[in-house]
């Protein structure tokens, strides 16, 4: 076995959100050397004694973590990416309002005394002043990641999940982006409302059934707005249309193909190159319903996390 050397320690870095730590040892060649996971997210610390010591939970974590690699390699940067850097994480790092190019995100770094001899960094996340204003934190490192391997003057990189981000690249800055609570209003649509109580959860994926509610948004019927569709999950049901273990995909479809039909009406260039980041069946049932919606083409962005805390560390001097 190949024994370890001080080029394999050459970055610590954290993925630090609300329910998961994940943690990258990086090599001097900017390589994945290890990765771990842990379930201590910012709302699920370590349970130790913080007496007058607040930060404590944190870093437990950090120690529990990760506490050897630091050992091993006192002089091994330590950088953090996601909710850490909220008002309920370790520190707040301020947000940075766009328009911006990537490379500013690093040089603002926050630093956090570890306890352990060396700060950590945290990695700002990123807001949008409108009438309406738009934040987003975590998802910027993973947009910065995917724009190492995709340069097109115009891209649209999406980023599905409990709040689907949708963020618009022009000559390799961050111009705009815009938030989706799908995944959060499948999840409360399911679980706590009526439509939930005729579903069955099904054995495996029922694309003609996501299908189907994808293409709601493109109909008639689909003017009235997600708001009314939505119950179609359970009146398709009652008249026998839609059996129930079909009725979750055809929810999530429906949900899913008016959010794509928003972001097409207020997309003005259309068949630029769409980067999907995430989870590989979530980007996959996208991918189907962007193919409807004509958007595209698609490609889907490996390891941007990773990729995006390589280069922030990069940007912020931390590594060569």
């Amino acid at each position: 076995m190949k024994k370890d050397t001080q080029n394999d320690y050459a970055l610590i870095a954290l993925d630090w959100g609300t329910s998961s730590l994940r943690c990258y040892r990086f090599n001097a060649q900017g390589e994945v050397v290890e990765r771990r996971g842990h379930p201590w997210g910012i709302m699920n610390l370590p349970a130790v004694e913080v007496g007058d010591d607040p930060q404590a939970p944190f870093r437990a974590a950090l120690h529990s973590a990760c506490g050897d690699w630091m050992q091993a390699a006192p002089e091994a940067p330590l950088i953090a990416a996601g909710m850490v850097g909220s008002k309920q994480g370790w520190r707040e790092a301020p947000y940075l309002t766009i328009p911006l190019a990537p490379d500013r995100i690093g040089r603002k770094l926050t630093q956090v005394d570890t306890g352990a001899g060396r700060p950590l960094y945290i990695v700002p996340g990123l807001l949008q002043v409108s009438t309406l204003p738009n934040v987003m934190r975590g998802e910027e490192t993973q947009v910065v990641g995917a724009l190492r391997q995709y340069r097109d003057d115009e891209l649209l990189i999406g980023l599905p999940g409990t709040h689907s981000k949708w963020v618009r690249v022009t000559h390799g800055r961050i111009q705009h982006f815009d938030t989706f609570m799908t995944g959060e209003v499948y999840g409360a649509l399911s679980a706590h409302t009526i439509l939930g109580r005729t579903m069955q959860k099904p054995d495996a994926p029922d694309d003609a059934a996501f299908m189907r509610g994808a293409r709601v948004a493109q109909t008639v019927e689909g003017q009235a707005g997600v708001l009314s569709n939505i119950f179609s999950s359970r009146t398709l049901g009652l008249t026998g249309e839609l059996d129930a273990a079909a009725q979750p995909d055809y929810l999530s479809g429906l949900l899913i193909g008016h959010e794509l039909a928003a972001l097409k009406s207020m997309t003005t260039v259309h068949r630029q190159r769409i980067v999907l980041i995430g989870d590989a069946g979530l980007c996959r049932r996208y991918r189907l319903a962007l193919e409807l919606y004509s958007m595209g083409p698609v490609n889907v962005a490996e390891e941007a996390t990773e990729a995006g805390l390589w280069l922030l560390a990069q940007h912020a001097g931390l590594v060569n």
